[in-house]
């Protein structure tokens, strides 16, 4: 929405919004209930989706989230935290634009560096599974759209 706001104080710059400018406000409250409720469950659910999303991950490559010999899943656990919690804030404020403009571009760069990309994929080609257990259809709905995002701007898209 904050995006899109933006975009409306571009183009209506010294002039009034035409009713069809304005329609996105109309469907964002709309739709907002539902938005507030995943947020709130995703809240609520973050460790145990993390979680699961973690044992999936070393049942599939148990030396995915080794580094140099070293374990790296807890810093795997607080990246991916992160940018669920950044999620669950995109959902909320119906912005996926805004996510992938001011974290998920950066967070690509930083993933690259340490040649996180595979795991990253992994991660949240699991966690589409994960919520589909975890969450109702509707709420899967709005979800899947973002943790495709994630993926593709993290993971590998090849």
């Amino acid at each position: 929405m904050l995006s899109q706001c933006e975009r409306l104080s571009q183009v209506t710059e010294g002039r009034y919004a035409t009713d069809a400018e304005l329609s996105f406000f109309l469907s964002n409250a709309e739709s907002y209930p539902q938005r507030l409720s995943l947020y709130k469950k995703l809240q609520k659910r973050e460790s145990d989706i993390i979680q699961a999303v973690h044992d999936r991950l070393m049942t599939h490559s148990p030396n995915l989230l080794q580094s140099q010999k070293r374990n790296i899943s807890s810093k795997w656990k607080r990246d991916t935290l992160r940018t669920l919690r950044l999620s669950a804030m995109a959902i909320l404020l119906d912005d996926p634009s805004t996510l992938q403009e001011r974290y998920l571009l950066w967070f690509q760069t930083v993933m690259g560096a340490f040649k996180a990309q595979k795991s990253c994929d992994m991660t949240y080609s699991i966690m589409q599974d994960v919520v589909k257990n975890m969450l109702e259809p509707d709420e899967v709905k709005l979800i899947s759209p973002i943790l495709e995002l994630n993926r593709t701007a993290l993971g590998m898209t090849s």
